[in-house]
């Protein structure tokens, strides 16, 4: 990759990295569920009226947009608001990774290679220590509610790879749609029409920055930019870029919130990284190629949205 769209790669994974810290400072005045109502409002309108739609049938859209978004998101949001560090939620989301190769494996019959075999299992060792050095010092039920957002995720992987939807700007935006009036459906009979009303008609400077920062920034800006990439190059050289999200997502937590990982998180997580790495990363030449929907053994989602 030119020294150009390498800088821009890194831009979108400190988009996203951020972003966890992000979307936990907004939940300080915004009920999760409704903050989520918002925030895909914003990713889908008024974008649906211009972007075309994708080149899928519409129960594809949907069942994409309630696993990789609803289901993934609504259950981020929730485990946030259940104390999960912001850091570390960045970290265990990756997950998703090596479920999707299990649920592939699974539903569609794909062989993983030996290389994701010894990725993944090196990566579900690194989270199991993770998971088990977080809950020696904290609650658990955050993290098993982020590892069901990892899971909603891989799904959703599965849906656009079988269906052969490359994880495109328009399939973002449309959707999207799926989103808001559940999430919102949820929030009323979860947290009571009172809260949800006073939170929309106080809405703080913090939760409106927050909203922009994850329609605009992580979704529609980061998704445009990394799809543009993996339209010019090949996967094996963009999707790497994906490993610094975690790391810029604790080092944000640990610069703005205090959040200091211990020691064996710390461990866990980097065995969980170059799990995935393996798994992830293609031995092919990362040369330029020509605009092409990358290949179901190469293609990793992005991060997060």
């Amino acid at each position: 990759m030119s020294l150009k769209h390498s800088t821009l790669a890194v831009l979108v994974m400190l988009l996203w990295g951020a972003n966890f810290v992000v979307i936990d400072e907004g939940l300080a005045d915004v009920p999760p569920l409704l903050f989520l109502a918002m925030r895909f409002t914003f990713v889908a309108l008024p974008l649906v009226f211009f972007v075309p739609r994708p080149q899928a049938d519409w129960r594809t859209v949907v069942a994409v947009g309630s696993f990789m978004s609803l289901g993934q998101f609504s259950l981020l949001y929730i485990a946030l608001e259940l104390g999960m560090p912001a850091g570390l939620a960045s970290l265990v989301l990756q997950a998703q990774v090596i479920f999707t190769i299990v649920i592939a494996a699974i539903v569609l019959k794909e062989s993983p290679s030996r290389r994701q075999v010894v990725g993944a299992s090196l990566g579900t060792a690194g989270l199991v220590l993770v998971v088990v050095a977080h809950g020696a010092t904290a609650p658990i039920v955050p993290v098993l509610v982020m590892l069901g957002a990892a899971t909603s995720w891989a799904i959703g992987n599965v849906i656009a790879r079988q269906a052969g939807v490359a994880s495109g700007f328009s399939l973002v935006v449309w959707s999207a749609l799926v989103v808001p009036l559940p999430a919102l459906g949820l929030s009323l009979v979860v947290d009571g029409g009172q809260e949800v009303g006073h939170a929309l008609t106080h809405l703080s400077t913090v939760a409106i920055a927050s909203t922009a920062y994850t329609a605009i920034g992580a979704s529609l800006i980061g998704y445009g930019i990394f799809n543009s990439l993996l339209a010019r190059y090949p996967a094996s050289a963009v999707v790497p870029f994906v490993l610094l999200v975690p790391v810029v997502g604790i080092a944000t937590a640990w610069i703005v919130q205090d959040e200091v990982p211990s020691v064996l998180e710390l461990v866990g997580g980097a065995v969980m990284l170059v799990g995935v790495a393996a798994a992830t990363i293609s031995r092919r030449s990362s040369r330029r190629a020509e605009p092409s929907a990358p290949s179901s053994r190469d293609e990793l989602a992005s991060p997060t949205r």
